[in-house]
C-alpha cells in the first residue's frame, strides 16, 4: 500500500488542523493505521492508532483529549483532527499502515509509511 499524507501547515497556538492520509494499492480496511510525529533532533514518536474497522482507537497521553484519529474505509483515507494545538506539537507528521489485527503504538511494527507533512505551531 502507498500512503500520501497532507494537510500540514502553520497555525497559531490554540488553533486546529486536519491531516489526511490517502491510501492506494491495497485494501485499506485490511490495515491498522497510525500517526507518528518527529520533531527536529528527536526520535519519531507515536501519536495515535486506529483498528481496521475504526472501532478501537488509542492515543499518546500528550495528545489525548485534543486529537482525534478516524478513517473512511470507503474513501481509503485516514484522518487526524488536531485541536488546541501547542507549540510542542510542532513536528513532521507521518501516517503508517500495517496488516496486523490489533492496534500498535510501536513504530517498528508498521511496514508502510507515507512521507511526512509538516505542522508548525507558533506561540
Amino acid at each position: 500500500v502507498q500512503l500520501q499524507a497532507s494537510g500540514g501547515g502553520l497555525v497559531q497556538a490554540g488553533g486546529s488542523l486536519r491531516l489526511s492520509c490517502a491510501a492506494s494499492g491495497g485494501t485499506f480496511s485490511n490495515y491498522i493505521m497510525g500517526w507518528f510525529r518527529q520533531a527536529p533532533g528527536k526520535e519519531r514518536e507515536f501519536v495515535a492508532t486506529i483498528s481496521r474497522n475504526g472501532a478501537s482507537r488509542y492515543y499518546a497521553d500528550s495528545v489525548k483529549g485534543r486529537f482525534i484519529i478516524s478513517r473512511d474505509n470507503a474513501d481509503n483515507t485516514l484522518y487526524l483532527q488536531m485541536n488546541s494545538l501547542k507549540p510542542e506539537d510542532t513536528a513532521a507528521y507521518y501516517c503508517a499502515a500495517d496488516e496486523a489485527w490489533v492496534v500498535s503504538t510501536k513504530r517498528y511494527e508498521y511496514d508502510y509509511w507515507g512521507q511526512g507533512t509538516q505542522v508548525t505551531v507558533s506561540s
